[in-house]
């Protein structure tokens, strides 16, 4: 068997396999506050990150750029507090903000988090604490002690109530580390220096009762050895003092300088974790300090460590970034102590302490122990704390009841209870037996307490016990325990109805709501309403039918709560619910109307029976509700008269539920019936509802009754809403024939409705008073012609005055127009203009009397107007137009004056005058007009000259289009008159950019010509000479050499290039030379031309670098390579190297392309070029040169080079190239393709690269390099994902032997992991099975098992596959295995150890039938370990079948205890069967869980008279008394059967069994029974027997004895009559009574009346004296028998 381990270890993630760096993965870069994250600082490239690991998720790394010198992470949320100089900040990183930050006066050279909510910062001189809460800053906590000089601090911690703060620094002297900490009391405020290298704050509770001892546990190694030492610090009165431990620290030889660097204290298991330098883990008991475990886990340092919360064991990092943790294994601790360290009190406190298993059998052994010694103190204790509970049974309550107790002493049950109420929380069992002496102690406040703190486990039994003396515990109770029935009665009993339900609901019950309901309403009508109405109104359904509800309310015939009830059970006016809408109303419309009008006026239902409830609102005289239910007209009509008994608004109100034929008939009836009282309800009622009964209808209505004081308010009250015009036309006539003149006024005014001409023609025909209103509607219509001849030819002068001087003056212009066509006077027109101070439209009246030639008659009011001072526009244009119509020096006043209109006065000039239009158009830029005026009357000079004057681009744009048929004509006057004319450079300019956008490039040529070359002021104008010579490229080339002969001042670099553009090739060479601008001039040989011998004479001609360089590049381009070069070199010019090299590799001409690089290099220093220098030397083999280039300082890229090489199979190139930059990777490759494999590997070891690994792996295995190979491989197989394929490789190529040698050779690197261990499992179950156990026996844990396992499997190698099952607790599997391959996998002890794991319990009786058939003398020793979890009825029953009860008896024997029924009755029949009948006595003395009549029955016909004698007992504890008796008398076992007799308490078997010892003639017997059955005899029947057999001397000591008692009664009884017979003759003394006592009948016949004998004073209970004695010597006759 392998070696148990107490601990769990576990490697949870690699970090370099995260992606961290390996330099980031020490002390100074990585922390771990907890075990939910760990942060470290990496720099990746040039940048600074932060990177976090949550541990829940190891592969979603979290990375921050950040720049700090520190970073730590809150030990449970994303919180970070980073570090940079002497600032210290505090960010969320969920809520991305920061939280705070502070400026440290010195620097900080550690911290930690102490606390989820605090930071211990650690300078060189102080320590302070920093709350992430609020805006504190940090506060000084402690000044360091000197001790700490000069060390680095690697921890701080604090204790749990922070009064205890630790430093720990450590430093080295003398050639090793020294420790040095110090510790610091809050309270006290001071410091003690002590030397220690790791140290913790703990707490340990040696006793329940008592509060937990804090302790102060650390390390130190010590040049004279190392200790760990356990100190109490605050200890308090009333706690257990606890002993100061000092314990040796064990370190072995090759760990010499190895000293402790972390610890950690398990709170769950009080066990101190202790890692040291070299990765040793030591795990000690925090209580006695003893050593419980110790082996290396890392061969690496492991610098931090934290709290592993989810096993309360330690986690920790290594240098190599391995995150590993270790934790206590529950099911391997207790027995590790018990074998290993053979400590059993150890593992008794560890396993008491810690609830954990394996210590069972310990346990019941102290427990029993303890019990049989009677130290039943300890065997309380033992069993309140045993482990899992396996003591906590009815039985060890039992056996506790069964102890006697000491007179002063507390019963062993209640210290056992007290001490399981410390520890926390009763069972079932447990809690029951303490509650009833609790009740019955009437301390029921005990027992609240308890269920307020959880202390008792809640059943239904315990409340049915509470419950008998307090109702509301007892719902506590059951509440608790989830008793639903007994909770609802519990709320009902106690009135909580409106808790019922809610409960049921909530845990899913269904009580009987029906009797409850009846049960409520019995005791509080009130409440059940109430009840009721949550019944029904349920959110998932009604609980109980209404109608139920609705009978149990008619019974109790309350019809107050039935209404109330049913209004709100028939809140959600369901329509199921009609008839009982119906029988609410009808009841209460006959008893209490009021509540049935309120019940309507709510609207609550809608589905009763209208009709019926309508007629009985009428008769209970409410109309309003009739009405509301009436839908029949006649029924309406008839109620709907009685309006004095109605509310006006509710009629006006209710009339919006009629139809529209239903309303008119129900209005014309009210009107018909008193018109005097309803015709204002009846306008209101037209008035809300108009548009829906129609404002035609209505007035109509109104209008039938003749009634137009209602047609004019309803009227009014709509109009101003209408759009109806007919409603408007009858509003005004209304108001007219009402005498409403203002507001006919009003409506004339605002309306825009009604129809103009009707209301005209109404207003002419009603002849009003006041003209106003028709006025008003002709001004606003447009009539203001027939208004003018309405008023003229009515003699209404005034109204036509009023009309333009108050009204509307605007409208002057028309009224003037109709005056003017009756034949008014001109003097009463102009008398009436003049009269009209406001202002009047100028335009309109001008046009007026112009359309009647009349325009003469406005001048004298023009004129008064200007001297008035006005200057409007139209006054001045109608001046204008008088001027030319009477030709009133009208050239003057239309160039002079400013204020008429140009466009207006230029049309009315155009048919009379186009000179005039002409000066109006131009003084008025009206562009389009003019250019018109001029083309039709063809004076182009004027528009030419007004062109160039005006300077618009628009305008000439617009002249020179193409379609203009005069364009011509106006070019030739531009160009002959108007261009020549002006001296103003801007005029010639516009003109010419006209010119050119009109694309006129022959009149453009023209024009310039005629300025440039003849002589005028522009002829030197480089502009126009510039524009002379381009427009001559683009209309006529032919032209352009002579230009660019004759003229000197031209941009000729700029026309070069357009001539270029132009393709006159020659004329811009020409231009190019002429200017001496070479460059340019040979790029147009070459680019245009495209004559490289032109541009060759030419550069030797000026012989300029950058000609050359040009030419060089159009050598390239045509692939003159080496004339391109050549040029290149005459220019000196490198800078088109990219290009060089690219054609070189073209064309392969690298020759030519190191000519060129050399002389490149000279003056590029660019990477790109020496490295093509570098490749060219490659390329053409010059490897002398390359060697001496590299050898040289360089800035070539030699790598990319070299990478080239390779891909082209240039390996002694790339070799040397390689070996220059020291690229080992790839001069590994390339040595692998030179076969020179050994120097490869030694590359390869020197790049350590995984990719080059395998290439040379591979490599030298297909050359049989095995050990080259091997080499290569050991440094693949420490990467897991590489080692599977490099499996593959082997195996495919059958080098199965070289595989196991690789991998065996593996296991002893440091970097071994688990894929390792498990391929060589595999390989060994393939090729070499012999050695799979030995391997699986000491590598198990750092196997992967699952993937073994199947090897196994495929490998039939049963053991080694049992073997991993377990280690894989496959318990279940494992077990399986055994019995399915016996022969091979089957070890007794292993398979004992595997079968009690197992989780599957028929595993335990396949494992029974198993042994059963192949190991039946080791059934006992299996059945031993299994008695606690198998099922012993079928155990018994599956060894009956198969007969082989007798081979399990010893277990029979063991699990008798468990007092099963099946296992008593099968141990009986084998105690009957081998006459074992004092065992069997034992059995069912011991043991009641069994047939006894059966048993009795059958032990009554055996032959032995032991076992008869037993059947015997069994009747008699089963209380069948007389078979007993019979049964011993049959045996003349006289003893059993007078003790039957005792115990039964009847008297008559007595009696028989004294008889029956005389007729045998057995006198002591008699004698015996006597005494015996003392109590259930008769003294007086013993005497007659005794008497009449003659045997008074065996009755004597019964008869004795009998007068004794009756003698000792008789004194009793004078003693209390005497006392009493005093206090009655004192108490006569003090009251005299009025009439003396009479003795007779009604006086009390006691003992104190008198002296009546004896016998009178007892009762029937005093030994048979109650009864009338015989007077002596007269024989006494027995009832039913006699002589």
């Amino acid at each position: 068997m392998t070696e148990l381990l107490p601990i769990r270890f576990q490697e949870h993630v690699q970090l370099q396999a995260l992606g961290i760096n390996a330099a980031s993965i020490s002390f100074n870069t990585l922390t771990m506050e907890s075990d939910k994250f760990i942060c470290i600082r990496e720099k990746v490239g040039e940048t600074n990150q932060v990177v976090i690991l949550d541990m829940n998720d190891p592969t979603n790394l979290i990375r921050r750029p950040i720049s700090a010198d520190s970073a730590i992470m809150n030990p449970a949320t994303k919180v970070i507090a980073l570090k940079a100089g002497q600032t210290i900040q505090i960010f969320n990183l969920e809520m991305k903000a920061k939280v705070k930050a502070y400026v440290m006066p010195e620097e900080v050279v550690f911290w930690k988090w102490v606390s989820l909510s605090t930071i211990g910062l650690i300078t060189e001189r102080a320590v302070f604490h920093w709350s992430m809460e609020g805006d504190s800053i940090p506060t000084k906590v402690f000044d360091r002690h000197p001790n700490l000089t000069g060390s680095q601090i690697i921890n701080y911690r604090t204790s749990a109530d922070e009064k205890w703060m630790l430093l720990i620094g450590i430093s080295a002297q003398d050639g090793r580390v020294v420790g040095n900490m110090q510790l610091f009391s809050r309270e006290k405020g001071v410091s003690q220096p002590l030397e220690g290298h790791a140290a913790a704050f703990a707490e340990i509770k040696q006793d329940p009762a008592a509060p937990a001892n804090k302790l102060f546990t650390f390390a130190v190694r010590t040049a004279a050895g190392a200790k760990l030492h356990i100190i109490e610090i605050d200890h308090k009165e009333g706690q257990p003092v606890f002993a100061k431990k000092a314990v040796d620290v064990f370190f072995p030889p090759e760990a010499a300088n190895d000293f402790p660097v972390a610890m950690q204290i398990s709170k769950k298991y009080d066990i101190i974790y202790l890692v040291t330098k070299s990765g040793f883990i030591h795990l000690y008991d925090l209580e006695t300090g003893t050593c419980i475990y110790m082996n290396r886990i890392s061969g690496d340092t492991i610098f931090v460590t934290a709290d592993l919360d989810s096993t309360s064991g330690i986690i920790g990092v290594n240098r190599k970034g391995q995150v590993l943790s270790v934790s206590v294994d529950e099911e391997n601790i207790i027995p590790y102590i018990l074998r290993n360290l053979a400590n059993p009190e150890l593992a008794f406190r560890i396993a008491t302490r810690n609830n954990l298993p394996g210590a069972d059998n310990l346990v019941l052994e102290r427990f029993n122990m303890c019990l049989n010694s009677g130290n039943y103190t300890e065997a309380a204790k033992i069993a309140a704390t045993s482990p899992r509970g396996i003591l906590r049974t009815p039985q060890t309550i039992e056996r506790f009841k069964l102890v006697p107790v000491a007179p002063g002493q507390m019963s062993p049950i209640l210290q056992y209870f007290g001490i399981l109420l410390e520890k926390g929380e009763l069972n079932k069992f447990e809690s029951l037996e303490l509650a009833r002496p609790v009740l019955q102690q009437g301390r029921k406040q005990l027992l609240e307490k308890w269920l307020k703190e959880d202390k008792l486990e809640c059943s239904e039994e315990l409340g049915d016990i509470v419950k008998q003396h307090d109702l509301t515990l007892a719902l506590s109770v059951y509440l608790r325990a989830n008793i639903p029935n007994k909770v609802i009665a519990c709320f009902a009993e106690t009135g909580q109805y409106n808790k019922i339900i809610l409960y049921a609901k909530k845990v899913g019950y269904q009580p009987d709501y029906s009797y409850l309901l009846q049960f409520i309403m019995r005791i509080d009508p009130e409440k059940g309403s109430e009840f009721a109405t949550l019944l029904v109104n349920d959110e998932s359904g009604p609980l109980v039918q209404l109608e139920q509800i609705v009978n149990v309310f008619a019974s109790l015939n309350m019809v107050q709560q039935l209404t109330a009830f049913l209004l709100d059970a028939l809140k959600e006016n369901k329509p199921e619910h009609a008839a009982l809408q119906t029988k609410l109303l009808e009841l209460n419309l006959l008893h209490a109307p009021q509540v049935a009008d309120a019940i309507l006026s709510n609207q609550m239902f809608s589905h009763y029976d209208r009709a019926y409830i309508a007629s009985l609102c009428e008769k209970a005289g409410l109309y309003q509700r009739a009405l509301e239910h009436y839908t029949d007209i006649y029924d309406i009509k008839r109620a709907i008269v009685n309006t004095q008994l109605l509310q006006p608004d509710w009629i006006v109100n209710f009339f919006g539920r009629l139809s529209v034929d239903q309303s008119l008939e129900c209005l014309r009836e009210m009107l018909n019936n008193n018109i005097r009282q309803n015709l204002q309800i009846v306008v209101q009622i037209a008035t809300k509802y108009s548009d829906q009964l129609g404002p035609a209808n209505l007035i109509n209505l109104f209008e039938s009754f003749k009634t137009f004081e209602g047609l004019y308010y309803y009227l009014g009250s709509v109009v101003n809403l209408s759009q109806d015009k007919e409603v408007h036309f009858k509003y005004i006539q209304a108001a007219c024939r009402t005498g409403q003149f203002k507001e006919v006024e009003r409506i004339c005014r605002e309306s825009n409705i009604y129809d103009p001409e009707r209301v005209k023609t109404f207003l002419k025909e009603a002849k009003l008073q006041d003209q106003l209103p028709l006025i008003i509607v002709c001004d606003r219509f447009g009539f203001v012609h027939d208004l003018v001849l309405f008023l003229y030819q009515n003699n209404l002068y005034k109204y036509i005055e009023i009309y333009v001087q108050k009204v509307n003056p605007a409208r002057t212009p028309e009224v003037i127009g109709g005056l003017l066509d009756v034949d008014c006077e001109e003097s009463v027109i102009k008398n009436l203009l003049l009269s009209v101070r406001s202002p009047v439209p100028i335009d309109d009246l001008v046009a007026e009397v112009e359309k009647r030639n009349r325009l003469k008659l406005l001048l004298p009011y023009l004129e008064s107007k200007i001297k008035e001072g006005s200057l409007e526009t139209p006054i001045f244009n109608a001046i204008a137009k008088i001027y030319i119509d009477t030709n009133n020096n009208a050239e003057y006043f239309l160039k002079e004056n400013k204020f008429y209109d140009a466009l207006v006065v230029g049309k009315y000039c155009e048919r009379r005058d186009p000179y005039l239009a002409y000066i109006a158009y131009e003084r008025g830029n009206c562009d389009k007009e003019l250019v018109s005026i001029t083309n039709e009357n063809s004076m182009f000079k004027h528009q030419a000259r007004y062109l160039v004057k005006r300077r618009d681009a628009d305008l000439w744009a617009l002249v020179l289009q193409p379609d203009n048929p005069y364009r011509r004509s106006l070019i030739d006057q531009v160009v002959g008159t108007a261009l020549p004319e002006t001296q103003d450079p801007e005029d010639v300019s516009v003109a010419v950019k006209a010119f050119m956008a009109a694309d006129l490039p022959n009149e453009l040529i023209e024009l310039l010509e005629k300025l440039v070359l003849e002589g005028s002021s522009f002829s030197d104008n480089r502009n126009l000479q510039n524009l002379l010579i381009l427009t001559a490229i683009k209309a006529d080339k032919t032209r352009v050499m002579d230009y660019i002969t004759r003229l000197e001042n031209y941009d000729a670099p700029d026309i070069a290039n357009i001539a270029v553009g132009s393709e006159l090739y020659e004329e811009a060479f020409y231009i190019y030379q002429k200017y001496d601008q070479y460059v340019n001039g040979v790029t147009v040989l070459l680019s245009n031309l495209g004559n490289i011998d032109r541009a060759y004479e030419l550069a030797e001609k000026v012989d300029r670098p950058e000609v050359w360089s040009k030419l060089a590049k159009a050598q390239l381009d045509t692939l003159r390579f080496k004339d391109a070069v050549d040029s290149y070199l005459r220019a000196d010019d490198p800078s088109n190297y990219v290009e060089v090299v690219q054609i070189a590799k073209t064309t392969e001409k690298y020759d030519d392309l190191v000519r060129f690089l050399q002389m490149a290099r000279k003056t590029v220093r660019q990477p790109a070029v020496e490295s093509e220098l570098v490749y060219a030397f490659a390329k053409t083999n010059r490897l002398a040169d390359l060697e001496e280039f590299i050898s040289s300082p360089n800035i070539a890229e030699i790598a990319n080079v070299g990478e080239r090489c390779f891909a082209e199979k240039m390996y002694e190139a790339a070799k040397l190239l390689f070996t220059s930059v020291s690229n080992w990777a790839r001069l590994a490759s390339t040595l692998v393709f030179l076969n020179e494999y050994q120097a490869a590997v030694d590359c390869a070891r020197k790049a350590n690269s995984t990719k080059v690994w395998k290439e040379v792996n591979a490599a030298c295995i297909e050359n049989s390099e095995f050990r080259l190979a091997q080499i290569c491989a050991l440094h693949l197989i420490v990467h897991a994902e590489e080692l599977e394929t490099l499996v593959r490789l082997y195996e495919a190529r059958g080098f199965f032997d070289e595989l196991i040698q690789l991998i065996e050779a593996g296991l002893g690197l440091e970097r071994a992991h688990m894929g390792m261990f498990t391929e060589l499992a595999i390989l060994y179950s393939k090729y070499r099975p012999d050695r799979l156990m030995e391997h699986l026996r000491l590598f198990h844990q750092r196997i992967n098992i699952p993937k073994v396992i199947r090897a196994c499997e495929a490998a039939h190698l049963w053991s080694e596959l049992v073997f991993l099952y377990t280690k894989y607790d496959e318990f279940d599997n494992a077990a399986l295995t055994i019995m399915s391959h016996s022969a091979d996998a089957w070890e007794h002890a292993t398979f004992k150890d595997i079968i009690v794991k197992v989780t599957n319990l028929e595993i335990y009786y396949k494992a029974l039938r198993f042994y059963l058939e192949e190991q039946p003398l080791s059934i006992n020793d299996l059945l031993v370990v299994l008695t606690p979890r198998i099922d012993h009825t079928r155990v018994v029953q599956m060894f009956q079948k198969t007969n082989n009860l007798p081979l399990i008896k010893p277990y029979l024997i063991a699990v008798q205890q468990a007092n099963n029924q099946a296992v008593n009755t099968a141990y009986n029949d084998l105690l009957i069967e081998e006459e074992d009948y004092k065992s069997l006595r034992d059995s069912i003395d011991n043991f009641d869980r069994f047939d006894a009549l059966s048993l009795a029955q059958r032990l009554e016909k055996h032959e032995l008279l032991e076992f008869r004698r037993i059947g015997a007992h069994l009747y008699k504890r089963n209380k069948r008394w007389r078979q007993s008796i019979n049964l011993s008398k049959k045996d003349k076992l006289y003893k059993d059967a007078m003790e039957a007799v005792a115990e039964s308490k009847d008297g008559d078997l007595a009696e028989e069994l004294l008889l029956y010892f005389i007729e045998i003639d057995r006198k002591d017997c008699f004698a015996a029974c006597l005494y015996t059955a003392y109590d259930m005899l008769k003294p007086d029947l013993v005497l007659e027997l005794a008497w009449r057999h003659r045997i008074q001397d065996f009755a004597m000591p019964f008869l004795v004895q009998v007068l004794r008692e009756y003698s000792t009664k008789i004194d009793l009884l004078e003693k209390a009559n005497n006392e009493r017979s005093q206090k009655e003759e004192e108490k006569e003394k003090q009251e005299t009574p009025m009439i003396a006592p009479v003795v007779g009948l009604g006086n009390p016949l006691t003992i104190t009346y008198g002296n009546v004998g004896v016998g009178a004073g007892l009762g029937a209970g005093g030994m048979g004296m109650g009864m009338p004695q015989a007077p002596v010597g007269m024989p006494y006759m027995m009832n039913g028998g006699g002589f």
